[in-house]
C-alpha cells in the first residue's frame, strides 16, 4: 500500500533516487548514534575510575579514623577507671 502510494506521487523514476537519500540519511543517523554511545562509553568509564579511586579513599580514612576512635576510646576508659580508682582510694580512708 505504502509502496503504491509513493509510486503515485513521486513516479518510478524517483522513487530509486528516493530510497538511495533514505539509505544515505540512515546511514548518518547511525553514524552519528555510534560516535555518541562511543563518547558516552569513554566518559563513564572516566567517571567509574574517579568513583572508585573515591571510595577506597573513604574507606581508607573511615578504617583509619574508626581506628584512631577506637585508640581515644581506650584511653579514656583507661584514664576513667584510674580516676574512678583514685575517687574509691580517697573515700574509703
Amino acid at each position: 500500500m505504502v509502496m503504491l502510494l509513493a509510486l503515485l506521487f513521486f513516479g518510478s523514476k524517483a522513487i530509486p533516487e528516493i530510497a538511495k537519500t533514505l539509505g544515505k540519511g540512515m546511514r548518518e543517523f547511525k553514524k552519528a548514534t555510534n560516535e555518541i554511545r562511543r563518547e558516552f562509553d569513554e566518559y563513564s568509564s572516566d567517571i567509574k575510575k574517579d568513583i572508585d579511586e573515591i571510595s577506597s579513599t573513604v574507606k581508607k580514612e573511615s578504617n583509619q579514623l574508626k581506628k584512631n576512635i577506637d585508640e581515644v576510646s581506650s584511653e579514656v576508659k583507661k584514664e576513667t577507671s584510674e580516676i574512678k580508682k583514685d575517687i574509691d582510694d580517697k573515700f574509703k580512708d
